[in-house]
């Protein structure tokens, strides 16, 4: 019994100290869930590389990562929109916004029996989200779709229930196409949803699920979270006349419409310029420039000089976001200095 004792001892030292060491600092961040099939991947690389440092990210949406943010229950949070001034004042000022990472919002639909070629103008994308067109087989969809069978079928308007960046990046598409839209909706991480046949989900991830279970839903999420989940996205007209797809050309087509932007001029839906994905964004991280604790501090700050740069940006276009335009890394970089640590 005391030989078994022994071994059973030796083993549990053994897996002990065989066992990964716990991170030296564990960094906590908290938001979009617009980048968090980036960040995941991202997060785990540099931890591979930087075993003494781990980061957490809770993906709750922009919403509820402002409000951790602001409560400094994180260290960082992420946005799809950077924050407003009234946002700023209640997290005390002092705040640096970073962009970390830029991306489509693709325009996805459940048709059971059509699994690719639906065209959709902008302001038709308007009419559908304001309720006005109700039914697949519209004649205004059905005159942009000839040859295509549309079904008889009630489209369901699937949107964000949750305080979120990439309902900013739509709604400001479609109140910058529709006056309508503008003047009795507006743009904002959380609207009022007009059409009658409205459901929400929580995430990128819930609006990716009703589409993805409803026959003849329509919804906005970002890329990654259509192609994971095998979901069929509308081709748009863009100014210029073209028809285009969601897709890394396209948004990077539209970021070049902007090439210099601030958290306070950022926007760049319905860009001009040949074959640019209307509805497309940045992605923001926000930190306070002078944060208590100066250790944390510098290893946040070498973290998130290694996401804008090339080897984690190249991680982003792996999984179908777009890398940060040079302009853009350099500003990002710019600020990021401004840490006092």
């Amino acid at each position: 019994m005391i030989d078994f004792i022994k071994r059973a001892s030796v083993v549990a030292l053994v897996a002990l100290l065989s066992a990964p060491a716990l991170a030296a600092t564990q960094l906590t961040g908290a938001g979009s869930t617009f980048d968090n099939p980036f960040f995941s991947r991202a997060f785990y690389q540099y931890n591979q590389m930087h075993p003494d440092v781990a980061v957490n990210y809770q993906s709750i949406g922009s919403g509820g990562g402002i409000q951790q943010f602001t409560a400094k229950t994180v260290d960082f949070g992420a946005t799809d929109v950077p924050m407003n001034a009234d946002e700023l004042n209640r997290a005390g000022g002092n705040v640096l916004q970073i962009p970390v990472a830029l991306g489509g919002v693709a325009v996805s639909y459940n048709l059971p029996s059509i699994h690719s070629g639906v065209r959709l103008t902008r302001d038709l994308v308007a009419n559908i989200f304001l309720g006005r067109v109700t039914k697949w087989n519209n004649p205004q969809i059905a005159r942009l779709n000839r040859g295509t069978k549309l079904p008889d079928l009630s489209i369901v308007v699937a949107h964000r229930s949750d305080g979120s960046g990439t309902t900013y990046i739509f709604s400001d598409f479609l109140s910058h196409i529709s006056p309508e839209w503008k003047s009795k909706v507006g743009t904002g991480k959380s609207v009022q949803w007009p059409a009658s046949s409205s459901v929400g989900g929580k995430g990128n991830e819930g609006v990716a699920g009703i589409v993805r279970n409803t026959p003849g839903a329509i919804g906005y999420v970002e890329l990654a979270y259509a192609i994971e989940n095998h979901i069929d996205t509308a081709a748009l007209l863009d100014q210029a006349g073209d028809w285009v797809n969601c897709s890394k050309p396209t948004v990077a087509a539209a970021a070049a419409s902007k090439p210099n932007i601030t958290a306070q001029d950022f926007s760049i839906v319905d860009a001009g310029g040949r074959r640019a994905y209307p509805i497309a964004g940045y992605s923001w991280a926000v930190v306070y420039r002078d944060p208590s604790d100066k250790n944390r501090a510098r290893v946040l700050r070498d973290v998130l000089s290694w996401l804008v740069g090339g080897q984690a940006q190249g991680i982003a276009s792996s999984l179908n976001y777009v890398p940060l335009p040079a302009s853009v890394q350099r500003t990002a970089i710019s600020v990021i200095r401004q840490m006092s640590v």
